[in-house]
């Protein structure tokens, strides 16, 4: 429950002649999952993420999928047993088996409806699958509950900037919700930062990658971040015109 599950997710945000930039969107702690750090590229027009060739053994395979067998047999056995759902959700979570993932945890849900890892879980489950309008439902019902949560409101907001179309200035009320709980949180400040881009308020972008660069001055994102707002600047565009 306490390791970090920071899921880095590159986002092609098209940004007029910029159509297919990437930005590192860092999504939040996934508390319910326990895969650790892993990387995710998705595109802006609903990539598959998960190319790519396995780097486990078949025994170690093999014995996952026993594991989640086994979990999921004792789930379907004690369907009143909430312990059993979470436990069988987060396994299925962890492999990206998400539809049985969702099968457990809206059982735990449904067994514990103010149990808070339960909600949460069922939104991180939809982010991850890309059903953005269904997380959201799910990220708001946890807000209800604990609405101090940082990471999940930071998340919420990402799925309205991840959708299509995207909604960049409801993502940026929910930013500038997470800031007012936590101003020095690092992965709403960078998403503030593609957030404001999108939406053409290069000033107030300008200003919060500021703040992100003395915050975090070794972020991997800061150059790609500098280098669209650089473009999108007032004085580049007069030198690119002066230049036809």
């Amino acid at each position: 429950m306490n390791k970090e599950n920071t899921l880095f997710s590159l986002v092609g945000l098209g940004f007029g002649l910029f159509l297919g930039f990437a930005f590192v969107v860092w999504a939040n702690e996934r508390t319910t999952a326990s895969r650790g750090t892993m990387a995710a590229e998705t595109a802006a027009s609903g990539g598959d993420a998960q190319n790519g060739e396995s780097s486990i053994t078949v025994a170690e395979r093999e014995q996952l999928e026993s594991e989640m067998e086994q979990a999921a047999k004792r789930a379907r056995e004690n369907p009143n047993d909430i312990n059993a759902q979470m436990q069988a959700g987060s396994v299925h979570y962890a492999t990206q088996q998400y539809p049985d993932a969702l099968e457990f945890f809206l059982r735990a849900n449904q067994l514990q409806p103010d149990n808070i890892e339960a909600v949460v879980a069922l939104g991180n489950v939809n982010y991850d699958a890309g059903k953005y309008e269904a997380a959201e439902k799910w990220y708001t019902a946890a807000l209800l509950k604990k609405p101090d949560d940082v990471n999940v409101r930071t998340d919420l907001g990402l799925t309205y900037l991840l959708r299509a179309p995207a909604d960049p200035a409801r993502a940026i009320t929910e930013f500038r919700r997470s800031l007012e709980r936590d101003p020095t949180h690092v992965p709403t400040l960078q998403n503030l930062v593609v957030a404001l881009t999108r939406k053409g308020e290069k000033q107030e972008a300008r200003a919060t990658l500021t703040k992100l660069e003395q915050l975090a001055p070794d972020n991997p994102t800061l150059p790609r971040l500098r280098a669209e707002l650089d473009a999108k600047s007032p004085a580049s565009a007069a030198s690119a015109s002066g230049t036809e």
